[in-house]
């Protein structure tokens, strides 16, 4: 994923369509005819289909058809700031999730659909709870999943793995092991592009996550007094300085970048064992390193269980889904709703995002998921997701913009060891 902003990442990756990507051609440009359900989204050459297939099959029987517009993705989140309220507002509206959407929530901009899906049960129940819990505002639901999932992994190098004589590591203290083994060995135990923050964020979520469950995070969320300074927040962060003490991400992590595709490349050539990194990297492999999945030696598992921790060792971080929303202020909202529930779920729009390369976050996919090309890997993300307890989206999406730059720049100073895990929680409660 190509990312600098807190919110991009959930749509990006290298450039097949396992996720939306970032695009520089401009879809429509305004509002459609009057009298319609307005749809925006991102412009996807990928996705746009998809959708576009979708609403052609839903204007079929539709009393009031659908329209999309589509804006580039750096224009997209400000023109719906500015619209949302306005009568340039679009009916739905294409949003991330999480933090993200609930700030639409407390401006009272989205339609609460909890009762629309208590309605439908057949409808809610096609989605992955863990997913469409992302779309849930203090305990109200205001969006459907309308993509793929992209849960962060652990891939590692089966070739390097297997010359050191190792498994891949199921537990936090066997991949101390390993850092250790493959430091004698000369191989960079783990791949880091610690020039970009949103890259170290991985380690502390899942670390917290184990140690300390989902809760630990969600009161952060909530802004609870002394979240950040919880002894699991700490511990956590203590788990991640050692980690780069201890050698793990060799010695120039903070120089290395994701966005030119050089540490999946590390990963690929022999020179790391393993990499954290959402499943989008799948297709930055694919697209850089083709030779490297097609032999089979590129390996993924979950993060290892964190033994003695309180947290689910099947829960998962990372970007869920992206969602649709409806419009507080549609002039026609049940129509709205209705091209959500006749669409998003659908076969066909689930078999589109499928042919696409992505993982839909519904249920009862795994035989079509087993026909794909590299089966091994899309139905191992599915059920990854679908067996997760939790799917906790990525911090800097679930935060304010404010508290996410200033969490990223800290998470840079700890793994360079320039700040300590109290001195962080310091200065993050001070962005409460």
């Amino acid at each position: 994923m190509r990312r600098r902003t807190p919110w991009p990442r959930v749509i990006g990756s290298a450039s097949l369509a396992l996720v939306l990507g970032l695009t520089t051609a401009c879809g429509t440009s305004g509002p459609g005819t009057e009298g319609g359900v307005e749809v925006w989204a991102l412009e996807d050459a990928a996705v746009n289909p998809i959708v576009q297939s979708g609403i052609d099959t839903y204007n079929e029987s539709a009393e009031t058809p659908a329209e999309l517009v589509t804006y580039v993705n750096d224009a997209y989140k400000q023109r719906l700031q500015v619209a949302l309220g306005s009568p340039n507002a679009p009916d739905v509206f294409f949003n991330w999730g999480g933090g993200n959407l609930a700030q639409y929530v407390e401006e009272g901009q989205v339609v609460d659909l909890t009762d629309t899906l208590e309605a439908n049960p057949g409808f809610r129940d096609a989605f992955l709870p863990s997913v469409l819990d992302v779309a849930r505002v203090e305990g109200r639901y205001y969006g459907v999943p309308m993509l793929g999932v992209l849960p962060v992994v652990l891939f590692y190098n089966k070739e390097v793995f297997d010359e050191a004589g190792l498994e891949p590591p199921a537990t936090y203290d066997e991949l101390l092991d390993a850092v250790d083994v493959f430091k004698e060995e000369g191989v960079t135990p783990i791949t880091l592009p610690g020039a970009q923050g949103w890259t170290e964020l991985m380690w502390l979520e899942y670390l917290l996550d184990r140690v300390g469950g989902a809760d630990k995070f969600q009161a952060i969320v909530d802004g609870e007094e002394g979240a950040w300074s919880d002894p699991a927040v700490i511990e956590a962060l203590r788990m991640c300085q050692d980690l780069a003490d201890r050698g793990a991400f060799g010695t120039n992590f903070a120089s290395i970048t994701y966005d030119n595709a050089s540490a999946s490349s590390l990963l690929a050539s022999g020179k790391s064992a393993m990499f954290l990194m959402g499943t989008w990297d799948f297709s930055t492999q694919m697209d850089n390193n083709p030779d490297f999945v097609e032999s089979g030696d590129l390996g993924f598992v979950p993060f290892p269980e964190v033994e003695g921790g309180e947290g689910e060792p099947g829960a998962v971080v990372g970007n869920p889904s992206n969602y649709f929303s409806v419009n507080a202020d549609s002039a026609d909202t049940d129509a709205a709703i209705d091209f959500l529930t006749g669409t998003v779920a659908s076969d066909s729009y689930v078999e589109g995002l499928i042919e696409a390369g992505q993982v839909p976050a519904v249920e009862g996919i795994e035989d079509r998921l087993s026909e794909t090309d590299h089966a091994d890997f899309t139905t191992f993300t599915y059920n990854l997701v679908a067996d997760a307890p939790s799917f906790t989206q990525s911090w800097d999406q679930a935060l304010t913009p404010a508290t996410s730059e200033e969490l990223l720049t800290n998470l840079q100073l700890l793994f360079l060891g320039d700040l300590g895990p109290e001195e962080f929680a310091r200065a993050m409660e001070g962005k409460r």
